[in-house]
């Protein structure tokens, strides 16, 4: 006889033990403050989704990769993540639990599966708010010098970035990508209701400036630019989807949130389906205006937004541009710490890390503890770390989240047809197979500098499980005579 899905009996290692689905919505006392509604969770996913893929990606990617054919490349990589958007969507409706692509590979596939997915994210989510600072650090000194200001040079960087003309050893810590990690993990400490609307405040603002881009840009296309269309070719397209990919995702670091969603059945899928949606029209519209503005061989591939607007006469709105696109991306290191340490407390909730480490604030019932330790981790790799090997330390664990989702999905569907599902995720189990392709297919792509690095936290996270959180789960306690 099957045995029943709440039954948190375990096989001989224990290693695949679910936890049980029938039981995950049980309240916790000590837990988060549900305070998010539909659209603030829909401007923390616009927020992750939309940063620098649309204010530097986009323009790098059509002079180098796609050309005008840019748009395609979005658009494709719209479809791919829309296939693991709805999958994420049906566990958001189901489970309505912190933690994201950990919870649900934990609830279908087994603690080992979960384990190592939260773990893989831990490192993800805090490498992408490094990075993210350590360009929006860029974009700040670049300002600075604009307006004439100089501050010591030790500040400016991490040791080995110095530029051209920079004495070897002068820059000692980016010391405004490491304030940046710290703000932003103040804010979240702050309390859910006071962060996202700081979140949502710079999203509207981001929102508004790529608005006036597509607005005021369109008044100076000209048609001859879209020709040639494809000068990459196909391969071009694919090449351009496979880089762009990155740019496109978010609301599965806005997921882990559910826990502090109000109505999270009804509304968190809704917020993931909006946000994507959102963001991908927007993207397609800027990048139309962008290649019809300025021949793809001329685009300014660092900031092609700003430069384009200053081709055509319009150089205040491209500091504009510029100061938006600064404030704008914020938002992106707002949501992955905010996923990051969500999926840190989830994993100490469930007896995987120390449960001291996820412990609630008294009085804002938000896990600080966690999101300091993560704050500050995020600001040691952005301080001393040049962006290209931060960046090394991203991508293969989302992807790999992905690849568990929509297998879980199908898992579940068919495992457990009769569960209430406030979300279906169309066409199964077609949609979530693209979206298993596509993952892995990306994930082909990587640097074997990145198989290195996730090979090593690979190890470290066996020898975690096996020499803590394995003994120390509570599916574990609970299996105990």
């Amino acid at each position: 006889m099957e045995r029943p899905e709440g039954d948190a009996r375990v096989s001989a290692t224990g290693l695949f033990r679910r936890k049980p689905i029938d039981t995950i919505e049980a309240p916790e006392e000590g837990g988060l403050r549900r305070t998010l509604g539909l659209w603030q969770l829909t401007a923390i996913g616009i927020g992750g989704i939309i940063g620098a893929g649309i204010f530097s990606l986009a323009g790098a990617v059509a002079h180098e990769t796609a050309g005008p054919a840019v748009v395609l490349s979005f658009l494709v990589a719209g479809v791919a993540s829309a296939a693991a958007a709805f999958s994420y969507a049906e566990f958001a409706g189901l489970i309505p639990r912190a933690g994201s692509a950990y919870t649900y590979g934990y609830a279908v596939l087994g603690e080992i599966v979960g384990w190592f997915i939260g773990w893989d994210l831990l490192l993800e989510y805090t490498a992408i708010v490094a990075v993210v600072a350590i360009g929006i650090s860029g974009y700040f000194n670049d300002l600075l010098g604009f307006l004439d200001i100089s501050l010591p040079s030790w500040m400016l960087g991490a040791p080995g970035t110095e530029p051209e003309g920079v004495a070897a050893g002068t820059y000692k810590v980016n010391l405004f990508a490491v304030l940046l990690c710290l703000l932003i993990a103040y804010v979240l400490n702050r309390g859910m209701r006071s962060a996202a609307r700081f979140e949502t405040s710079l999203v509207y603002l981001k929102v508004g400036v790529v608005v006036l881009v597509i607005a005021v840009g369109a008044f100076h296309i000209d048609a001859g630019n879209f020709t040639p269309f494809a000068p990459f070719g196909i391969a071009g397209v694919f090449t351009g989807a496979a880089t762009v990919f990155f740019a496109v995702f978010g609301y599965d670091a806005m997921s882990t949130a559910a826990e502090e969603s109000r109505e999270s059945q009804k509304h968190m899928p809704r917020a993931i389906i909006y946000s994507l949606a959102i963001s991908m029209v927007l993207y397609v519209l800027a990048c139309l205006v962008l290649t019809g503005m300025v021949d793809y061989r001329d685009i300014d591939p660092n900031a092609a937004f700003s430069a384009a607007f200053e081709s055509v006469g319009l150089s205040a709105l491209g500091a504009v541009i510029a100061a938006g696109a600064i404030l704008g991306i914020l938002t992106v290191l707002f949501t992955f710490l905010m996923g990051a340490t969500r999926v840190g407390y989830s994993m100490s909730r469930d007896g995987l890390l120390p449960a001291w480490l996820g412990k609630t604030s008294a009085a804002r019932q938000v896990p600080a503890r966690i999101t300091w330790i993560l704050g500050a981790a995020a600001a040691v790799i952005a301080g001393l770390l040049p962006i290209g090997e931060a960046a090394e330390l991203t991508n293969i664990g989302i992807l790999l989240a992905f690849v568990v989702v929509c297998t879980a999905v199908i898992v579940l569907r068919y495992r457990r047809p009769d569960l209430p599902r406030s979300f279906r995720c169309p066409w199964m189990p077609v949609v979530p197979i693209v979206g298993v392709v596509f993952s892995i297919w990306l994930i082909t792509f990587l640097k074997p500098e990145t198989w290195l690095r996730f090979a090593i936290w690979f190890v470290l996270g066996m020898i975690v499980y096996f020499a803590y959180s394995r003994r120390h789960s509570l599916l574990n306690r609970a299996s105990e005579p």
